[in-house]
């Protein structure tokens, strides 16, 4: 089973990438700004594997930028709860 198949893998996922990031020094804006360009790649080129990821993908869909920045960041909060 994919990562993306599974939400709370793929939550969890997130969550150890976020912490690698922050071990790197990265800030949590800067985790953001990449999380918003990865938001924007898996919108255009991945097929949601679950409900969740389907309603992230509406959402994303429908969003302006700004909103899709709190997306992204709503997100690290989320994985970096996870993990």
């Amino acid at each position: 089973m994919s990562v993306l198949e599974n939400w709370d893998r793929w939550k969890e996922f997130l969550g150890e990438q976020v912490d690698k990031a922050q071990a790197m020094g990265m800030s949590k804006e800067r985790i953001t700004e990449v999380a918003q360009k990865m938001g924007t790649f898996l919108a255009d080129k991945v097929d949601p594997k679950n409900p969740q990821e389907r309603l992230l993908k509406q959402m994303w869909d429908n969003s302006t930028p700004d909103e899709q920045h709190a997306l992204a960041s709503i997100m690290v909060k989320m994985a970096d709860k996870a993990h």
